[in-house]
């Protein structure tokens, strides 16, 4: 069964929608069969999206009250820029990302 065509896609996009994703193109993809005889494919991008998803909704959300203290003492001019601060979280930022294996 056909869902849609790709006529109504931008040009240039019509050959990659029907290529499959990188994931599925190396053989890391999940196959699940429909029960009509269809298969669907689910590259590891798809399971690293809906880990990362899992884990967000378990982190807290953010603090309402702290973001509107923030906006009243930049508003007031009262905001204090530390650039120390930010200079060594930025660094410890940086460190980690080059830690992570790409």
């Amino acid at each position: 069964m056909k869902i849609s065509d790709s006529k109504g896609l931008p040009q240039g996009l019509e050959k990659r929608a029907a290529k499959p994703a990188n994931g599925a193109a190396n053989g890391h993809a999940a196959v699940a069969s429909t029960g009509g005889g269809e298969q669907i494919r689910i590259s590891d991008l798809s399971s690293q999206l809906s880990s990362l998803e899992t884990s967000l909704s378990a982190s807290p959300e953010f603090d309402a009250g702290r973001v509107e203290a923030i906006k009243t003492a930049i508003r007031d001019g009262q905001f204090k820029i530390n650039p120390e601060a930010i200079a060594d979280k930025l660094l410890a930022s940086v460190e980690e990302f080059l830690k992570k294996p790409h």
